[in-house]
């Protein structure tokens, strides 16, 4: 989308009672958007060990009425961030529709047969990956992961690849989702849902 056309500005009335059922809408017109390549890539936020804030871009794998899923080694940072302050955020960005939703909540962890189901989806070369990274921790030489990638090769050559005992995933559970839409001379649209209890939403606009 250009700078000089922006799409019609957003409407209470026209959005979900559910953020859940609009953001269905926003990501399937972002997957049909010939511009964006990966609809599902999105910013995890995360309070670090340190209390520091960090930011990471991951895939959004799965979302339904329960929350947002994504996997991880559990041992990497994020991993580690989350076990230490199970709360985060995602933020998605898709320019060619001026559109950004950005979410925040509890973040729980997925079950061992979520995470057995998707990580068995994954090409055989992903799985065998995922044994191969520490991930988060130095490495000494790309030869030296390339040499681990080729013995676990060989370790599950003649069977299938399970999921690592420190690989799952997470969900988050969303307290917050908040739908920004870009506006001419930037007077933006903003429209936050806020859980107020199970299955109730409360919606109010926002100055940009």
């Amino acid at each position: 989308m250009s700078r000089d056309s922006h799409p019609p500005g957003l409407a209470l009335a026209d959005l979900a009672a559910d953020p859940l059922d609009e953001f269905a809408r926003w990501f399937a017109a972002a997957e049909a958007e010939p511009g964006i390549v990966f609809a599902e890539a999105v910013c995890l936020s995360t309070l670090g060990l340190d209390d520091t804030p960090e930011g990471r871009m991951v895939l959004l794998k799965h979302f339904d009425g329960r929350g947002f899923v994504f996997y991880t080694n559990l041992d990497s940072q994020k991993g580690r961030a989350l076990e230490a302050h199970p709360r985060a955020g995602m933020t998605f960005y898709w320019q060619p529709l001026g559109r950004q939703v950005r979410i925040r909540g509890q973040v729980e962890p997925v079950s061992p047969e979520e995470a057995d189901a998707y990580f068995g989806s994954r090409p055989r070369e992903s799985r065998i990956g995922a044994w191969a990274s520490d991930q988060s921790r130095e490495l000494e030489s790309r030869a030296v992961l390339e040499a681990r990638t080729r013995e676990l090769e060989a370790r599950f050559a003649d069977g299938d690849v399970p999921r690592p005992p420190n690989w799952s995933g997470f969900r988050i559970v969303p307290e917050a989702i908040e739908f920004w839409q870009e506006g001419r001379a930037r007077l933006h649209d903003r429209v936050v849902y806020e859980r107020e209890g199970a299955g109730e939403w409360a919606r109010r606009r926002l100055y940009p």
